[in-house]
C-alpha cells in the first residue's frame, strides 16, 4: 500500500492513504509530546493542555465545532498518551474541510482563558480522583513510580494531585507554544479522497502557519535496574490483586515483537480474544486461585513494562499466584514455547490486527502512532514481523528479560474496609 508522504516547509508532516469503502474520511493531527516529557512539578501538563484545546478559539467559540461536527454526523475527540498528544474527527467526505480548519486553527489559537482553565482543573482533578476509586490505580502507580525512578514513564498520564493544584495558566499556555507547532506535529488522513487534492486542502489550511525548528523534549533516561524492587499497596476493599512488570524494549525493537508472542502464550492474544488456553489463565483461573489475569505492554517510544496483573479469589495469597507466574515463566525461559502455541499466537494476532483496523479512523490512529514511534511502516509491517518470529527466537528473549533482576513486584492488600467506611481513615 503505497501512502502519499509529504513535509510542509514549516516541517508539518503529512501522511496521506486513500481507502475508498466507504465515503468518509479520517484526519488526524498528533503532536510529539506526552507525559514522558512532564518535569516534576508539572505531571499532567500534556492531558490539561490537550483539554483546553477544546475551550475554543475566537473563531470557534467552545462548544461551537461540537455542534457543527455533530450536525455533519462526524465525531470528534482526543487523548494523550506517555509519548504523544493526539486530536482526530471522522466525517463524510464532503466536510472533511471543517475539521481541517479546526485543527489549523486551535494549532495556533487557542484562546486558555483563565477563567475556563481554572474551571478545567476541577475537571482535571475529578478525572484523578474518579480514577482513585479503582484499587488497581494505586497498585499501577505504585508498580511504576518503582519501575521508573528517572524517565517521565514514572508518573500517570493524569499527573500527580500536587501539580493539578498548582499549575498556572501561564504554564499551560507555555507548554501549548513550544509544542503545538507545525514542526513537531503529524497530519494523517484516511479514506474516500484523492491523496492530490487532499493534500492541495491541507497546504492551504496549515502551510502558512509559522513554525520554529522542532522543540526539543525534557526526556531523562532511565538506568538499568538492579535488583528486583517490590511495592506493597493498602486500600480499602475486599480484593487483593497482584502485579509483575518487566522491563522491556521500545517498540520498534523486534524483541518487543517476541514478547507479544510469550505474552499470548502466557495470557492470551487480548482484543476480546477467548483467552482460556492460555497457560496463566489454566494454572491461576481454572484452578481457582484467581478471578482473572491479564497481561500486555503498550506501544512505547522508549523501554516500558510488560506487565502482568493477578485479581485474586477468596482465600489465596499474593505468593501462591506469583510462585505460579514464575514457575510458568522459568518454563518458557528453559523449555520455550509449543510450534502449536506459537502458530496460535501468530493466528490470533492476525485476526485481532484485522479486528483493530476495520475502521478509517483506526487506520489512521495506527499510522499516526507508526509516525509517533519514527518509524512509518511499523503498522503496515507488523505481522511480518511477527511471522518471523521462531521458536528459539521465544527462549532467547525470556531468558534475556524475564529475569527478576528487571522485575517489580506489586501487591495491593485490601483492608478488609468498604471505600465510604474508610473516608476518615485516609483523610
Amino acid at each position: 500500500m503505497t501512502d502519499l508522504v509529504h513535509t510542509l516547509d514549516n516541517g508539518l508532516q503529512i501522511i496521506l492513504r486513500e481507502v475508498h469503502t466507504a465515503p468518509v474520511i479520517s484526519f488526524w493531527v498528533a503532536y510529539r509530546v506526552g507525559s514522558r516529557n512532564e518535569r516534576t512539578g508539572q505531571t499532567g501538563i500534556s492531558h490539561w493542555t490537550e483539554h483546553m484545546l477544546f475551550k475554543g478559539t475566537e473563531k470557534f467559540p467552545a462548544g461551537m465545532l461540537d455542534r457543527e461536527i455533530d450536525r455533519a454526523g462526524g465525531q470528534w475527540n482526543a487523548f494523550t498518551s506517555t509519548d504523544y498528544t493526539m486530536y482526530y474527527a471522522t466525517l463524510p467526505e464532503n466536510r472533511i474541510d471543517l475539521a481541517l480548519e479546526a485543527e489549523a486553527d486551535r494549532m495556533v489559537n487557542a484562546l486558555f482563558d483563565p477563567e475556563e482553565t481554572e474551571s478545567e482543573r476541577t475537571v482535571i482533578i475529578s478525572e484523578r480522583q474518579g480514577s482513585e476509586n479503582s484499587p488497581t490505580f494505586w497498585l499501577n502507580e505504585e508498580v511504576r513510580a518503582a519501575a521508573f525512578r528517572v524517565h517521565g514513564y514514572h508518573h500517570t498520564i493524569l499527573g500527580d494531585m500536587a501539580d493539578l493544584e498548582t499549575l498556572s495558566r501561564d504554564e499551560l499556555y507555555n507548554h501549548y507554544q513550544t509544542y503545538y507547532q507545525p514542526s513537531n506535529a503529524v497530519i494523517v488522513a484516511v479514506g474516500a479522497f484523492d491523496s492530490q487534492e487532499m493534500l492541495a486542502q491541507i497546504k492551504s489550511h496549515f502551510a502558512d502557519i509559522p513554525s520554529d525548528e522542532r522543540p526539543t523534549p525534557f526526556v531523562r533516561l532511565e538506568p538499568e535496574q538492579q535488583g528486583e524492587r517490590r511495592v506493597i499497596v493498602e486500600r480499602p476493599g475486599m480484593t487483593a490483586f497482584l502485579s509483575l512488570a518487566h522491563h522491556v524494549p521500545d517498540s520498534t525493537q523486534d524483541d518487543w515483537f517476541k514478547l507479544e508472542i510469550i505474552d499470548s502464550a502466557l495470557t492470551g492474544a487480548g482484543s476480546g480474544i477467548d483467552n482460556k488456553t492460555s497457560r496463566l489463565y489454566k494454572a491461576l483461573v481454572k484452578t481457582g486461585i484467581a478471578a482473572s489475569i491479564d497481561g500486555g505492554m503498550s506501544e512505547t517510544i522508549d523501554p516500558y513494562l510488560y506487565e502482568l496483573t493477578v485479581t485474586l479469589n477468596d482465600g489465596y495469597t499474593h505468593q501462591e499466584a506469583e510462585d505460579v507466574i514464575i514457575t510458568e515463566i522459568e518454563r518458557i525461559k528453559h523449555e520455550g514455547i509449543s510450534q502449536k502455541e506459537l502458530d496460535k499466537a501468530k493466528k490470533q494476532a492476525k485476526a485481532s490486527f484485522a479486528y483493530s483496523t476495520e475502521s478509517v479512523t483506526n487506520q489512521a490512529y495506527w499510522i499516526a502512532q507508526s509516525a509517533m514511534l519514527g518509524d512509518l511502516q511499523w503498522y503496515d509491517n507488523f505481522l511480518d514481523r511477527l511471522k518471523a518470529i521462531t521458536l528459539d527466537d521465544i527462549q532467547a528473549t525470556a531468558q534475556k528479560y524475564l529475569i527478576a533482576r528487571h522485575r517489580v513486584t506489586g501487591l495491593l492488600v485490601p483492608t478488609g474496609i468498604d471505600e465510604d467506611e474508610s473516608e476518615e481513615v485516609f483523610e
